[in-house]
């Protein structure tokens, strides 16, 4: 099991928080997801591809940093 980490740049509410939760949950491979609004990071464990949860993230309408 692998753990990856992504800031997301424009987190700013409980919204966003549960918006990015349910569009990277989607995502093959993720078995789990913690979005962290205090320091603006996506937690996700499982055998996540990192292109394809930066992708979820930006079609929500989210902005990976880096």
């Amino acid at each position: 099991m692998q753990r990856l980490f992504l800031n997301v740049t424009d987190l700013t509410c409980g919204h966003c928080v549960s918006a990015i939760t349910e569009c990277v949950s989607a995502v093959p491979g993720v078995d789990a997801v913690h979005v962290d609004l205090a320091t603006r990071t996506v937690s996700v464990t499982g055998q996540p591809d990192r292109t394809s949860v930066a992708a979820a993230i930006d079609e929500a309408g989210y902005t990976v940093e880096g």
